[in-house]
C-alpha cells in the first residue's frame, strides 16, 4: 500500500506544531481541511494517529512512529533538493540559514548583506529559533548553514567555534544592585530574573555557570527573545543574563546597567554546526567563507 504523501505531509506538520489549528495556519489551509486529511490518513492506515479523547494534543504510539519516519522521509527529500541547488551554483536557487536568536539579531545581518552584495541572484531564507531548534533544523536538512550560541551534544555534528562571546548580568539602573561595587552570589540568588525559554543556549550557559556557586535563578518571567528581555529589564521587571553583544545600545542610552559580579564568568563560543563529510552547495560554501573572513568596517 502506497502512502498518500500529501496526507502524510499534513500529518507531519500537525505533529510538529502540536495541534490542528497551528498546522492549518502554517500550511495556509482551513482547520477542517487539515483534520479531514489526517482522518483520511488514519483510514488508509487503519489506525489512530492522534488521541482525540484527551483535552491536550497527544500522538498515539502509531502516530509517534509514523511522525519519526515522516521526518526521515522529508529529510531525504530536502537532501535531494539540496543536490539540485548545488547543480545550479551561485546563479540562482535558495540558501537556507538557521541561526539562534542572538546570532540572528546582532551578528548575522552584516554577513547577509555582504553575501547579497556578492551573489544577488541567490535568495536567502533565515530560520531563527533557539539552539535546540536550529540543531534539529540542520539534522532534518531544513537549513544548510547553522549558527548557534549554546552547547550542542550530537554525535552526527561537528561544533566549530566561530566567534567569542560573553554573557553579563544586567539590571535596571534604579535597581539596588546596580550601584553595588561587588554583587555576590547570594544577591543573585534572591533577585527576580527574566529568562529565555528552555532550549535557549544563553539560558543553558548561564545555568551551568551559576550551578557551582549554588545559585538557582528565581524566575519571574520567561520571554522568547533577547530584545524582549532587555525591554523588560529596562522597565524594572527583574534582572537577566544576556549576551554582551546584544546590549550596547541600551547601555549607551542608560536604560540598563551591567552588574559587577566578581568570580562569575560567562565566556562562550558562537559556533557553526556541520555535518562531517557533507558536501555544501556553492552558495553555502561561499557563505561559510564569508563567516571566516575579517569583519567589514561599518559604512
Amino acid at each position: 500500500m502506497a502512502l498518500n504523501l500529501h496526507h502524510l505531509r499534513i500529518f507531519a506538520r500537525v505533529a510538529e506544531r502540536g495541534g490542528f489549528s497551528r498546522a492549518a495556519v502554517s500550511l495556509h489551509l482551513s482547520q477542517p481541511a487539515v483534520s479531514k486529511s489526517v482522518r483520511e490518513l488514519e483510514r488508509e492506515l487503519q489506525t489512530t494517529l492522534i488521541d482525540r479523547s484527551a483535552g491536550a494534543f497527544r500522538l498515539t504510539d502509531a502516530g509517534n512512529a509514523l511522525f519519526t519516519r515522516a521526518r526521515e522521509l522529508f529529510a531525504v527529500e530536502r537532501a535531494a533538493e539540496e543536490e539540485q541547488r548545488r547543480l545550479r551554483g551561485l546563479e540562482g536557487g535558495v540558501l537556507r540559514i538557521g541561526a539562534s536568536t542572538t546570532v540572528a539579531t546582532y551578528l548575522l545581518p552584516q554577513y547577509l548583506a555582504r553575501f547579497r552584495d556578492a551573489h544577488s541572484d541567490v535568495r536567502l531564507r533565515l530560520f531563527t529559533a533557539n539552539t535546540r531548534a536550529v540543531t534539529r533544523a540542520l539534522v532534518e536538512r531544513r537549513v544548510e548553514i547553522a549558527l548557534v550560541e549554546g552547547p550542542v551534544d550530537d554525535a552526527r555534528l561537528q561544533v566549530v567555534p566561530w566567534r567569542k562571546d560573553a554573557l553579563v548580568v544586567i539590571a535596571p539602573p534604579s535597581h539596588p544592585l546596580a550601584t553595588k561595587r561587588r554583587v555576590t552570589s547570594a544577591d543573585l540568588a534572591s533577585a527576580p530574573f527574566i529568562v529565555r525559554e528552555r532550549g535557549s543556549g544563553t539560558r543553558r550557559v548561564a545555568e551551568e555557570a551559576l550551578a557551582p556557586l549554588g545559585v538557582s535563578l528565581r524566575v519571574v518571567l520567561r520571554l522568547s527573545s533577547t530584545e524582549e528581555i532587555k525591554q523588560a529589564v529596562a522597565a524594572g521587571l527583574g534582572l537577566a543574563i544576556v549576551s554582551r553583544s546584544a546590549i550596547g545600545d541600551q547601555v549607551a542610552l542608560g536604560r540598563i546597567a551591567v552588574l559587577a559580579v566578581p568570580g562569575l564568568s560567562f565566556p562562550r563560543d558562537f559556533s557553526e554546526l556541520r555535518f562531517a563529510g557533507h558536501a555544501l552547495s556553492p552558495a553555502a560554501a561561499a557563505f561559510r567563507a564569508l563567516l571566516t573572513a575579517p569583519p567589514r568596517a561599518s559604512r
